[in-house]
């Protein structure tokens, strides 16, 4: 007595007992999931690649605003401001006096 497959005839049997179609299905798994140069890996890369381009922008950005800056401190009255202002230095015949707000930034560290 020999069996007989009763789905030999349908459409999708025979699509999934065609062994090129299990070659293609495979090679895109094995292409999505477990090469090297895979799909996702390529996703992860990119993002990493966008960030790292992003913090090269910044980067440059702000190496162009301390080229300024530099250019700047060549003058000897942009010293003495910049003094002034970020290390409260002072001549010595003068007085500083520093005011704070209540909703300045600036925390007193003498607490």
């Amino acid at each position: 007595m020999k069996l007989k497959n009763p789905y030999k005839g349908k459409r999708w049997f025979k699509l999934l007992s065609n062994k090129y179609v299990w070659v293609l299905l495979f090679f895109v798994v094995w292409m999505l999931f477990l090469d090297n140069y895979s799909y996702f890996d390529h996703r992860f890369l990119d993002g990493q690649i966008n960030e790292l381009q992003d913090n090269k922008k910044y980067y440059q950005d702000e190496i162009k605003k301390d080229q300024e800056q530099i250019k700047q401190l060549k003058n000897p009255e942009q010293i003495e401001k910049y003094a002034r202002e970020k290390y409260y230095m002072k001549k010595d015949s003068e007085d500083i006096y520093i005011i704070q707000f209540e909703g300045d930034t600036i925390q007193d560290t003498k607490e």
